[in-house]
C-alpha cells in the first residue's frame, strides 16, 4: 500500500511517458494486454471526448487551450482510476502539476529512444504531430533536448533502441511481476 495515495502498488495506474513517436501507444497497448489492463491513450480519449483531432485543436483554438484540457483529463484520470495503463502525449510531462500527479499516484515510466532513431521516424509522425509542424531539423532537435530535464523523472527508463515494441512491453511486464520498479 502507498501511504501518499493509499493505493495499492499492483493497482496503481502505468503512465508511459517520453518523447512523441517512441511507442508509447503501441507498447502501453501490448502491456494492457498482458496484464488484462485497460489501455487510456490520453491523445485518443481527448480526440474522442472534444470530437476533434488534436491537430484541428491546435489549430482553432492554440496550444495553450489544449494544454489545458490535456492536464485536467490526465489529472482526473490518475487520480480517479486506477489500475489502467496510460500513455501520455509526448508534451504532457513538461507541466508540473501532470508530473507531480503521475509521479505520486502512478508508476511512470519513460520509454527512451536515442535522438538518431527517433529521427529515422521522423517522416511518419510529423503530419500528426502540430509541435513538429513548421519546425526545421534543428528546431526539433531542441524540442527533443529541452523535455529530456522533465522526463528524467520517473520510476524506470526503458531504453527501446534496437528493440520491438513487443521485447520492450515483455521487459516490463518482467520488472512489473518481480516489483522492480
Amino acid at each position: 500500500m502507498n501511504k501518499e495515495t493509499g493505493i495499492p502498488v499492483n493497482k496503481k495506474n502505468i503512465v508511459l511517458i517520453g518523447f512523441m513517436g517512441v511507442g508509447k501507444t503501441t507498447v502501453g497497448q501490448l502491456i494492457a494486454t498482458k496484464l488484462g489492463r485497460d489501455f487510456i491513450d490520453i491523445d485518443q480519449y481527448i480526440e474522442e471526448k472534444y470530437n476533434m483531432p488534436i491537430p484541428q485543436m491546435f489549430k482553432e483554438f492554440g496550444e495553450q487551450h489544449f494544454r489545458q484540457i490535456e492536464k485536467e483529463t490526465v489529472i482526473d484520470i490518475c487520480k480517479n482510476q486506477h489500475n489502467k495503463i496510460v500513455s501520455l502525449g509526448g508534451g504532457a510531462f513538461q507541466q508540473a502539476e501532470i508530473r507531480q500527479t503521475c509521479l505520486t499516484s502512478s508508476l511512470v515510466l519513460l520509454l527512451d529512444l536515442s535522438w538518431n532513431s527517433w529521427k529515422e521516424r521522423m517522416d511518419i509522425l510529423v503530419d500528426n504531430r502540430p509541435v513538429l509542424h513548421n519546425r526545421t531539423l534543428d528546431e526539433i532537435h531542441e524540442l527533443f533536448q529541452q523535455r529530456q530535464l522533465a522526463y528524467s523523472k520517473h520510476h524506470l527508463k526503458i531504453r527501446t533502441d534496437n528493440q520491438t515494441p513487443e521485447e520492450v512491453a515483455d521487459f516490463i511486464v518482467k520488472k512489473l511481476q518481480h516489483n522492480n520498479i
